[in-house]
């Protein structure tokens, strides 16, 4: 535990190699810093003298949608629905945790130690996510919106093209919705069957109906993700 703290203390003293990575020099490294703290660490450790990343996550979140939508909207004269899903397709939890993977920014992360040893995919991956979100949201703060443009352009829009080449930007739900009621005239129903986790991570399990029978269930983050998921496998699970 005690060469766990120490390594946790040297990150905090030496952020060069991420910020070398991220293609950002910090001014305020405090900022970066708090960006990677997971609400989970605060509780073992109390006295850390910085908050959790949420506040910078919600505001990553916002300038990201912003600047993605106006690149979109700059670039491609497509209506607003085949937009969206592009959108949609670069901002998802799943496509945001590879960049930060390939950032290593699961390296700087300040876990509790149970976080640390979850090795679930979707806890994985949403932790992930969301610290990207918290550095897009500490770099506004720090760099201002141009340097963010630039960063979010390198590292999530350029991921546009292999996005179109491969039809990976379509909607599941569409999807199975405009095949359900071609093939059988019913309208999909989705419905949460269950929720767990804490409330910081909570995980939503949704199901989704063709009148009175469930085709498939699907887990998320959100009710919005878990619809997705079970959308996927309804499809999978129908032939579709």
């Amino acid at each position: 535990m005690k060469k766990v703290e120490e390594r946790k203390m040297k990150r905090m003293k030496d952020f060069s190699k991420l910020e070398e990575k991220l293609g950002v020099k910090f001014s305020n490294i405090e900022l970066l810093r708090q960006a990677l703290v997971h609400r989970s660490y605060l509780n073992e450790h109390p006295r850390f003298p910085l908050g959790h990343n949420e506040r910078l996550e919600f505001l990553g979140d916002a300038v990201l949608e912003l600047i993605v939508t106006e690149y979109l909207y700059k670039n491609y004269l497509k209506p607003e629905g085949d937009l969206t899903n592009w959108r949609a397709s670069l901002v998802k939890s799943e496509q945001l945790a590879k960049v930060a993977e390939e950032l290593n920014i699961g390296d700087y992360l300040f876990l509790s130690k149970g976080e640390s040893q979850d090795k679930t995919p979707m806890a994985r991956q949403t932790i992930l996510a969301n610290a990207l979100e918290a550095i897009i949201g500490a770099i506004y703060l720090d760099q201002g919106a141009k340097t963010s443009r630039e960063f979010i352009k390198r590292n999530i829009i350029v991921n546009l093209d292999n996005i179109l080449a491969n039809h990976l930007y379509n909607d599941p739900k569409s999807n199975f919705q405009e095949i359900s009621q071609e093939k059988t005239g019913i309208t999909p129903v989705y419905k949460v069957v269950k929720e767990s986790g804490p409330d910081h991570q909570r995980v939503f399990t949704v199901g989704v109906w063709l009148g009175e029978k469930m085709i498939a269930k699907g887990n998320g983050s959100s009710k919005q993700k878990a619809q997705i998921e079970a959308a996927k496998s309804a499809l999978k699970t129908k032939g579709w």
